[in-house]
């Protein structure tokens, strides 16, 4: 009889974790990390009170908890929840916990707090991981035919390379036509790409940056007359875990994050732009004041490598589908705004293309050479655009096939160093190049 009731109490004890489980729809995920706080998402069925718990893999011991938060249709069941205990330079663990329950995973639930290396020692070595494109497919929203999206493995990859941070460059979901006309489309949109199985450890245990591009904007092309771009920034906003959105108080999602010695400027080029078709007055793509923002920023920055990250290529010198040469003026206006500040270290990160590709622009010997990686397509479908009108591509850097970046940042505070790997789905390398930092100043 005691062997009985102890097997039915296992039962229940098991019935009560699987139906945690069963009211997560999408993470957990792991949202910006600075040294004394981290974000924390995820996503639940129905309404649920969620919390989280975590402590420092060190001191298990010690354990803190989030403040708890019920989930409501209206935000569709999704919580952000802060860690606020944690110390500079640490690594913890962390547990979902759902009406009280906790929601058990296969996978590492875990992250890291920024370190305290300012005074002290030589910047930490970084690791971060690039991609865009990446549609999932939904047979009853798609368009007939063979699925535009594959190879979601290539998340498990992009997980086992274990970098510090992912930064998403934009059509990171892609609207489909019954989603960008309603709030409840959009809602069901993001939810299904962020529930992918293939997505899952990736999230839980990397941090994540986003911005944007059409597809997770609107429709294709989609410029700032789009009715919906109000919607689209609160879903935006709602599903990633930036720091700061909208910093030029215009209602887009531009933003800045700083990792280490690197810092990260998060641009918008759909909120403000203007159609791709319209040729009666002034033309942008991302405004003149997100980039007298953008100039300013970088002029008060004393980053090593100050990555610029847009949703379109921006050296590119084909003028062709949605680069930044069919906005000749305004690119003209940022680039020579940038030589005339005397900015040095950019380097530019931007998606969109559905292939790969580096480009260098060097104007003469006085300057140093920009870059501009684009880093296409994850899952959506790929071509082999061999970009032969841009005068500024490295021939040798063009990927036609699924593929994602890990960029690495190492050595001295004053001698560091980019190494830029590109990736196949399967993890093997493409192809590898090196940047220094003292080779982007001003001679």
């Amino acid at each position: 009889m005691k062997k009985k009731l102890i097997i039915l109490g296992l039962i229940l004890i098991t019935n009560c974790v699987v139906f945690a489980q069963d009211l997560v729809q999408s993470g957990p995920m792991v949202g910006y990390s600075t040294m004394r706080e981290v974000l924390l998402w995820v996503q639940t069925t129905k309404a649920a009170e969620v919390h989280f718990e975590y402590y420092d893999k060190a001191q298990p011991k010690q354990r803190f908890s989030t403040q708890k938060y019920t989930t409501t249709f209206d935000k569709a069941f999704v919580a952000k929840l802060i860690a606020d205990q944690v110390l500079p330079g640490k690594k913890y663990v962390y547990e979902l916990f759902v009406n009280g329950k906790k929601a058990q995973k296969n996978y590492p639930l875990e992250f890291q707090s920024q370190t305290l290396w300012q005074w002290r020692t030589d910047p930490p070595e970084v690791n971060f991981a690039i991609g865009s494109c990446s549609y999932v497919n939904e047979e009853r929203f798609d368009r007939p035919g063979k699925g535009y999206g594959s190879e979601y493995e290539i998340f498990e990859s992009i997980h086992n390379k274990k970098p510090d941070f992912m930064l998403w460059l934009g059509d990171n979901t892609y609207l489909r036509e019954a989603d960008w006309n309603s709030r409840t489309g959009f809602l069901h949109r993001y939810t299904h790409t962020r529930s992918l199985p293939e997505l899952q450890p990736l999230l839980a245990s990397t941090h994540n940056y986003a911005i944007w591009d059409d597809h997770d904007y609107g429709p294709n092309n989609a410029d700032g007359s789009f009715a919906m771009k109000n919607t689209a920034s609160e879903i935006f906003k709602l599903f990633w875990g930036n720091p700061n959105y909208d910093v030029i108080n215009k209602g887009g999602i531009t933003g800045y994050f700083e990792w280490a010695d690197l810092h990260f400027f998060l641009l918008d080029n759909r909120y403000y732009r203007t159609s791709n078709n319209n040729y009666t007055g002034e033309r942008e793509m991302l405004g003149k004041e997100q980039i007298d923002w953008l100039i300013n920023a970088l002029s008060s920055s004393n980053a090593p490598f100050k990555f610029v990250a847009v949703g379109g290529q921006v050296l590119n010198s084909e003028a062709m589908y949605e680069n930044y040469a069919i906005f000749a003026k305004e690119r003209e206006y940022l680039l020579e705004k940038i030589r005339e500040a005397k900015i040095e270290g950019v380097i530019f990160l931007d998606g969109d293309r559905h292939h790969t590709g580096l480009s260098r622009m060097k104007e003469s010997n006085d300057v140093y050479p920009l870059y501009d990686l684009t880093c296409s397509s994850l899952t959506a479908g790929s071509n082999n655009n061999q970009e032969k009108l841009n005068v500024y591509r490295l021939k040798e850097t063009i990927v036609g096939q699924h593929n994602f970046g890990i960029l690495n940042v190492s050595g001295p505070r004053k001698e560091r160093v980019l190494k830029i790997n590109i990736f196949d789905t399967n993890g093997k390398e493409i192809w590898t190049k090196e940047i220094k930092a003292t080779d982007l100043k001003y001679k």
